[in-house]
């Protein structure tokens, strides 16, 4: 049950993949601790540079001699409406004064011409420095780009939310599909359907997934412990993609604040938003999300709100206010530990192998 496709393709010990939360968590620490400790380290490298991209994975190359993975996100064309911006600062603009911010009434926002460069240039470090796992969210990628990867031989993970986009994933040419339960903390990978059709939870999605497509499942979405995965391999998945277990580890770069948050609240303290970044995620429920909640559904969507908010996140987070910050979390956080990663590990696998034996 434990020894399968996954760990045999992606050469690792244990069945564990960790999630690659984008925005800084995936320090180099946190991925070569993931990695050593026999799962899957990943990068989540949505919001990084070509360059910051690049010195990362040679960093973790001189850290760790095993295999670790890289997440990238799939650009969609969004529009840029200035009256939106407009309206949407006139919304902030409150906030950044409770925070001793300037008033703000326009944005430089980049253009989707822009944003696909950077990620074809993102791909193209990705098969430079030979890193061995790429996974993707928020859509699949070209045809083109999904056959420069293979050309060399990188594995390729896509992320789906309903049965629909799994198989997507694999007529794509996917090798693997991250299926995310609605239970999953942060941004979701939905891209065909809207957020609420794919609100499906884990236990439900997990089996339907497998039903349909050849490749092997990743199950995702409120996973933080042995019972999860075994729970997960039970329904048909050969392994577990976990990020809020992660995130509270000692060796992620969330910040202490976000650790803090997550560890003292309850399942009913999570919710979804599009408040902070213009596309539905689930994060813990503050003063920004109550106070932008009437109005979520007229702002500008990712990454255009995702840019508007940047001054306000950075500021919140240097003055420790978690008021303003966007504390992502799944909605398992009463499972959340502070802990090494080799204990994290260690405890879900001796946890998975004594239920395996009462099976």
């Amino acid at each position: 049950m434990l020894n399968n496709e996954i760990t045999e393709i992606l050469k690792i010990k244990y069945p564990i993949i960790q999630a690659p939360m984008a925005g800084g968590v995936t320090t180099s620490e946190l991925v070569t601790e993931v990695s050593n400790s026999g799962g899957l380290g990943m990068i989540g490298a949505g919001y990084m540079t070509p360059i910051q991209i690049r010195n990362q994975i040679r960093e973790l190359k001189t850290l760790t001699s095993n295999p670790f993975g890289i997440n990238l996100f799939v650009p969609n064309e969004f529009d840029v409406i200035n009256d939106d911006i407009k309206s949407a600062n006139q919304l902030l603009n409150p906030i950044r004064e409770q925070l001793n911010l300037p008033q703000k009434d326009s944005f430089e926002i980049p253009e989707f011409n822009n944003v696909y460069e950077t990620f074809i240039e993102q791909i193209k470090v990705v098969i430079e420095e030979n890193v061995p796992i790429c996974s993707f969210t928020f859509g699949i990628p070209s045809e083109k780009v999904i056959s420069e990867l293979k050309k060399s031989d990188i594995i390729l993970m896509g992320t789906a939310t309903t049965v629909r986009e799994a198989v997507e994933n694999e007529k794509a040419g996917m090798d693997f599909v991250v299926v995310q339960g609605s239970e999953a903390g942060g941004h979701r990978g939905n891209f065909i359907d809207d957020y609420k059709v794919s609100l499906v939870g884990s236990m439900s999605l997990i089996p339907q997934v497998v039903d349909n497509v050849s490749i092997p499942v990743i199950a995702a979405g409120g996973i933080m412990d042995g019972r999860g995965l075994i729970a997960s391999i039970c329904l048909g998945a050969k392994g577990v993609q976990m990020g809020t277990a992660f995130l509270t580890c000692i060796e992620s770069g969330a910040h202490k604040v976000h650790k803090e948050a997550v560890m003292n609240v309850t399942e009913e303290d999570t919710v979804l938003t599009r408040s902070f970044s213009g596309k539905w995620a689930r994060g813990i429920q503050n003063n920004f999300i109550l106070g932008m909640q009437s109005n979520e559904w007229y702002l500008p969507d990712f990454p255009v709100q995702n840019t508007l908010t940047q001054d306000i996140r950075k500021v919140a987070a240097s003055k420790n206010n978690k008021e303003f910050m966007s504390l992502w979390s799944g909605q398992s956080p009463r499972l959340a530990k502070q802990q090494t990663v080799k204990i994290l590990i260690k405890n879900i696998m001796s946890e998975a192998e004594k239920i395996k034996k009462n099976m």
